[in-house]
Formats: structure tokens, C-alpha cells, sequence
């Protein structure tokens, strides 16, 4: 791993909830470019929440925000996005009264053409060209899926976040849409994928952390040994 470059994304310390209530307890992770790092933990764990902070969706009460060894501590989420940072959120964030084709022609602030976009798209999912005039909310929840990612990569991203991408999907899908995020990340893309299923991600990520009731009870590599202990884990009994 590289050591004098900063890692793309980093969380220092990072504390945050809702209305009193804390649901990250001093958060410290980081995602280097090139590398897939996956979230996991049970619901409730603080997943969603520490992702949202990394986005400047959510604002953290204590710790430092850092892309590229910049202080970006309090950042907004449009000042997030203008940075290269692209969060797709669970529930696959598109529109889904817009056909397939609209809703990709919504990126064009990105600077580039509609051609481009939608040429991008349908290369990596060829499905997404065989419902290009289909309203999206009428696609099944895969293609919904690969729409929403599509729509994500056509800001060529630095940092990726993905929340619960597998959420409701068939193998192959969540296989061939990690296929693409894995690929993405070959090109030097920083990669946080938050996953309550362990199995849906870990045999692509190179890297994974866990979070059990707003800590980071795990931090380093997806072999075996991490899946065998993941239900001690998740139950709180490793500490």
C-alpha cells in the first residue's frame, strides 16, 4: 500500500448522530485510490450515517473530514460532489417518472453530451440500451440498479460511495454490478461500499471495517478468518 500519498477519503475521529442522540462513536477510516473498502455491520451500526458524513450529507459533531490530505472538515454535499466525491444512496437514487434516457440526460451539467453519457452507459449495462425510452420506475429493481450507478460514474468520480448496493437484488445482478465497481476501481477510484450482507462484497473488496454499535470493531483484510468471525462480530462479542 502506498504510504507518502493521503488516502482519498479520510475519517478521523469522526462522532455523529441525530437530535442528541449519538450513532458514530470516533470513527477513524480511510479508502486509498484504487481501493474497495467495505462497510459492514448490522443495521443500526452506523453505517449509512458514517457514509453520509464522508459526503457532507450529514454533518459530524466532533473529528476531521479528509479528501486528498485536505481539512474538508463541515463541507457541504454540493461542495462534496464538486470535489469528485459521488454518493449512491440505498434506494437507488434516480427519477423514476423520467425515462432511462432522461434520467442519464440529467447529467449533462457534468459537461459532457448526452451522447457521451448515455454511450458510457449502455456499454457497461446493455439492458439499460434496450429500455432507453422505458420509465425507469417501471424497470425491476436491478436495472433500477445499474441506472442509478450508470448515472453516479458520469461524474467520473474519485470517491465512490455506495450504500447497501445488493439491497433486494439476485446474485448475478449484485455480481455484475460489483463486476463494474471493481472495474472502476482498476482506474484508480476510491471505492467505501456499505453492505449489511458481508457475502455480497467482500470476495471483490481489498479491504473491509466493521461497525458494531458506531465503532470500528474490525479494520483490515476480507480473507476467511473475517467471514468466520463476522456473527461474533455483529453480536458484540468480540471487542
Amino acid at each position: 500500500m502506498s504510504t507518502g500519498i493521503p488516502p482519498v477519503l479520510e475519517l478521523q475521529d469522526i462522532r455523529a448522530g441525530y437530535g442528541g442522540i449519538t450513532a458514530v462513536h470516533g470513527v477513524s477510516l480511510s479508502v486509498r485510490a484504487g481501493e474497495v473498502v467495505a462497510l459492514l455491520g448490522p443495521n443500526g451500526a452506523g453505517k449509512s450515517t458514517t457514509q453520509k458524513v464522508a459526503s457532507g450529507m450529514h454533518p459530524a459533531s466532533s473529528g476531521r473530514l479528509r479528501y486528498a490530505g485536505k481539512d474538508v472538515t463541515g463541507i457541504s454535499a454540493r461542495g462534496a460532489a464538486r470535489a469528485g466525491v459521488c454518493l449512491i444512496p440505498e434506494g437507488r437514487g434516480i427519477f423514476p417518472n423520467l425515462s432511462v434516457r432522461e434520467n442519464l440526460w440529467m447529467m449533462t451539467f457534468t459537461g459532457k453530451s448526452r451522447e457521451e453519457i448515455e454511450t458510457d452507459a449502455y456499454e457497461r449495462f446493455p439492458i439499460l440500451a434496450q429500455r432507453a425510452k422505458q420509465t425507469a420506475g417501471t424497470m425491476s429493481g436491478g436495472e433500477q440498479q445499474m441506472l442509478a450507478l450508470s448515472r453516479g460514474l458520469a461524474c467520473d468520480p474519485a470517491v465512490l460511495l455506495l450504500d447497501e448496493l445488493s439491497m433486494g437484488l439476485a446474485p448475478l445482478i449484485v455480481e455484475q454490478l460489483y463486476g463494474q465497481v471493481a472495474e472502476l476501481a482498476r482506474t484508480g477510484v476510491a471505492v467505501l461500499v456499505v453492505e449489511q450482507f458481508a457475502t455480497a462484497v467482500l470476495d471483490m473488496a481489498d479491504r473491509a471495517a466493521v461497525l458494531v454499535r458506531g465503532k470500528v470493531v474490525y479494520d483490515g483484510p476480507p480473507g476467511r478468518s473475517l467471514t468466520d468471525e463476522l456473527a461474533n462480530l455483529y453480536l458484540g462479542s468480540s471487542t
